[in-house]
């Protein structure tokens, strides 16, 4: 028996290019993961400002989130919102932590399983699935998700969304205004102190992610309410190259300063841009496949990450070995990625929402 839609969980039509940036930031991520390993100094590192498409993700979120909610989200309910975005998003979270918890034990150029008790290792799985910041794994520099690095991220897009349920979808534009210029402020205070906008990821700078995301989402959210769309010919791939070329920048002195300009200029205007661009029928087919791809290929990458990096700390391997390393790694990320989403994220959410709509 077929049951209909309600109408507010009927899927808003989609931004492709947006989605199609989403795809490149993800991949400059896995590209950043590898060489950072290789390269810790950023000013070494061709790709070292690769970390920033967390804040171009969440500046996208803040603009997608009130597209497809800010008009519904009182016909829906918060329940229902909650129930969304947990169906969207924590599938590829508990994915992430089984993965990462194989890597951890089956490692084959690490011994660091054997440190563990049973007990230690159920609990950073638990706090992984649930995604509980554990930052107790000195060997993985106190990552707040020892597991699967990337989940920090996704804690922070837990904590926007509950305080857009209960507080943003009601603020008012000028209200949004102050707030932003307010996070903007904050942000600024992280990244002239901490010399980069880097933090998030481990204890030691835990808030810096909440900085990162208190400005980003607010800013997506303000282009959405204030229509700031900027109508171009741009398409994806010319906003690709603008995206690639943030990630790209040399780290010079007051690389604070580039980073920070970065987030809170350029992304909100490329965010703008890629709402506003035209595509063809080939560039919409391949926004659409790498916006499918870009969540499954982040929270599944860093548990291969994680095996790479005591390859390379054990073995030293030569230019000529690393490049082949991060190419091949990466093609096999990517189609991991693929198959995860194929027969994973896409068929469990598609149970899911099956079930949510009985």
């Amino acid at each position: 028996m077929s049951h209909a839609k309600p109408e507010y969980l009927k899927s808003k039509k989609h931004f492709e290019v947006l989605d199609g940036l989403r795809g490149i930031a993800a991949l400059a991520i896995v590209i950043f993961h590898f060489m950072e390993w290789i390269y810790p100094d950023p000013s070494q590192n061709f790709i070292g400002h690769g970390f920033l498409a967390v804040d171009f993700f969440f500046c996208l979120s803040g603009f997608v989130i009130g597209y497809a909610y800010d008009d519904r989200i009182k016909t829906m309910g918060i329940k229902e919102f909650f129930k969304s975005r947990l169906i969207r998003l924590h599938p590829l979270v508990i994915f992430g932590s089984v993965l990462g918890l194989l890597a951890f034990l089956f490692d084959p150029f690490s011994g660091e399983s054997e440190l563990y008790n049973t007990g230690r290792i159920i609990l950073l799985f638990i706090c992984s699935a649930f995604l509980i910041p554990f930052p107790s794994m000195e060997e993985r520099a106190y990552n707040n998700f020892g597991l699967n690095a990337p989940s920090w991220s996704l804690f922070w897009e837990y904590v926007a969304n509950i305080i857009y349920a209960f507080f943003l979808c009601r603020l008012n534009k000028k209200a949004l205004i102050v707030l932003t210029a307010i996070a903007a402020g904050i942000l600024f205070y992280v990244s002239f102190h901490a010399g980069n906008l880097l933090g998030g990821w481990n204890g030691d700078t835990f808030w810096h992610g909440g900085a990162r995301i208190f400005y980003s989402f607010s800013a997506g959210l303000l282009i959405y309410r204030f229509n700031w769309i900027i109508r171009n010919n741009l398409g994806f791939f010319g906003l690709s190259i603008l995206l690639a070329a943030a990630f790209l920048a040399p780290s010079p002195n007051w690389s604070w300063l580039l980073e920070y300009l970065i987030v809170l200029f350029f992304f909100p205007l490329l965010v703008s841009l890629g709402a506003g661009t035209v595509t063809n029928s080939f560039s919409k087919r391949f926004c659409t496949f790498s916006g499918d791809m870009s969540y499954p290929l982040y929270m599944t990458h860093y548990a291969g990450i994680w095996i790479f990096g005591n390859y390379f700390m054990n073995y030293q391997p030569d230019s000529t070995e690393l490049t082949w390393i991060v190419i091949g790694g990466t093609l096999l990320m990517l189609i991991f990625a693929y198959i995860v989403m194929k027969f994973y994220d896409k068929p469990v959410r598609k149970y899911l929402n099956a079930k949510r709509r009985k």
